[in-house]
């Protein structure tokens, strides 16, 4: 520490890559082309990669990167948004994961000719407020697990939206058809082995024709990697369009496709978060024990002065310091994918993972302590508080909130529809219900109108049901909802 700031083993970084481009990506991505020319329009897929293992292709493996401008190219294949670096910042700072998501979609956009619309977090994860941002940045289409505990008797086969915010349409794993194929195909243990494509396609066929979509999410180190090409994973793969196709009445669609020609059935609550991983479908893979917590909690105290530092080496690091897998080097519980995942875990126990990683990371903090000059870094936000004061000055002078001592929630009757649409997507039904009670009709009569049907419905309901609340606990939500209503009116 403090003397040798190199943290990365090229040979085996290289020796992996390389190998995996030979056994999975090359092979797999010249298979989907063939299917493409083969099946034309009627066969589609789509991509998720981060811009991390962007970078490994391009130091090590840049015939993987031509091989999926190929599949790019043929306009049968949809590339998603996800964080630039597969990490767990929207678990931690909004503006640390939007700028990942900048990031990786310009990468994208740069690579393939294609601009993102559809978005899929790092391992899946999900929740209310995590789709709220994904929804802000623009994403109409996001990919998420299927999680019993979440759908309950609901099937994943349906297109759903965000639980408050209708824009956002949610498409869930069907996790039982897709680890059929990622972890069960060559146990030979399994009732179903062997999988063949007309078996598989049967399984599919069984699926309830009142159902929309079956979504199929798999690691791609599946095809030859995970799952070796002895297995018969390749011609497992190289039959199943024909099967599925001549014996079903399903499609091959993008995800964007199929977001916007089906409806959601319904909304999904989504209050904690949720992901692809284990039986539990949680984050304790990659957060939950004192050594995940404390690395997780002191990699993102240094955000604030990483930001500000101008320098290359900085910002690169910072990105490869916040890859998921650092935190799924220590776990310390057992999984049911775990063989999977310690194929690549290069390290004895999840405690030498620990040691090791602090280390790393507290030369990166005297790196970043070196290179942080606070004088500066205030410089330029006196200077941007400055311009933001002149531009106000500078403003047409209208009836904003500034302009206001007390700011009441009887303000709103003088806010146009479109706006006060706005605020209600961003209130919980039930804090506004609480407000109305004991609103005046004209708030009530320029709210109510304006809400959805399913807002309507659920405020029809809780009106009913909701007792008189405290003062206290009253203001609170009151303040919640001005302060919205404040930034909105601005």
């Amino acid at each position: 520490m403090g003397v040798n700031h190199h943290y990365y083993d090229e040979f085996q970084n290289k020796s992996i890559v390389r190998r995996i481009a030979q056994k999975c990506y090359l092979p797999a991505n010249e298979l989907i082309l063939e299917l493409i020319k083969k099946y034309g329009s009627d066969f589609k897929v789509s991509f998720s990669i981060s811009g991390l293992a962007i970078e490994q292709f391009e130091m090590y493996a840049p015939e993987v990167l031509k091989s999926f401008k190929a599949l790019a190219k043929t306009g049968n294949v949809e590339f998603l948004t996800e964080t630039y670096a597969h990490s767990l910042a929207s678990l931690k700072s909004k503006e640390e994961f939007k700028r990942q998501v900048d990031l990786h979609s310009k990468k994208i956009e740069e690579l393939f000719g294609q601009k993102p619309v559809t978005f899929r977090n790092t391992e899946l994860i999900y929740s209310d407020d995590i789709g709220e941002m994904v929804a802000e940045m623009g994403y109409k289409t996001m990919l998420t697990e299927g999680a019993k505990h979440v759908l309950g008797w609901k099937s994943p086969n349906f297109l759903y939206r965000h639980a408050s915010n209708p824009e956002l349409k949610l498409l869930l794993k069907n996790y039982r058809l897709s680890d059929d194929i990622a972890f069960r195909f060559s146990d030979q243990g399994w009732a179903e082995y062997p999988v063949t494509a007309e078996k598989y396609a049967g399984w599919l066929k069984n699926v309830d024709p009142e159902q929309q979509v079956v979504n199929l999410f798999i690691d791609y180190e599946t095809f030859g990697e995970h799952q070796w090409a002895d297995t018969g994973i390749f011609e497992f793969i190289k039959a199943l369009p024909g099967k599925v196709l001549s014996e079903t009445d399903f499609k091959f669609r993008t995800p964007k496709e199929v977001a916007a020609k089906l409806n959601p059935a319904g909304e999904i609550h989504v209050p904690y978060p949720i992901s692809w991983a284990d039986e539990e479908r949680d984050l304790t893979a990659w957060l939950g024990n004192e050594l995940q917590d404390e690395a997780f909690e002191k990699l993102y105290s240094v955000e604030a002065k990483v930001k500000s530092c101008d320098d290359k080496e900085i910002i690169r690091d910072w990105n490869y310091l916040q890859a998921s897998d650092h935190f799924y080097y220590m776990c310390t519980k057992w999984f049911s994918d775990g063989d999977v995942h310690r194929y690549f875990n290069p390290y004895p126990s999840p405690y030498e993972a620990f040691i090791n990683y602090m280390n790393v990371l507290s030369d990166f903090m005297i790196r970043v302590d070196e290179k942080y000059k606070p004088d500066m870094f205030d410089k330029v936000k006196e200077k941007g508080k400055k311009a933001e004061a002149k531009a106000k000055v500078k403003a047409k002078v209208k009836e904003t909130w500034d302009d206001v001592k007390d700011y009441t929630l009887d303000d709103i009757v003088k806010m146009s529809n479109a706006k006060v649409k706005q605020l209600i997507k961003k209130i919980d039904p039930e804090e506004m219900a609480h407000v109305l009670k004991d609103a005046g009709d004209e708030v009530r009569e320029k709210i109510i109108p304006n809400m959805t049907k399913t807002a309507k419905k659920q405020y029809e309901k809780l009106e009913k049901e909701i007792k008189k609340v405290k003062k206290s606990d009253l203001k609170k939500v009151k303040n919640k909802i001005e302060d919205e209503l404040r930034r909105i009116w601005n």
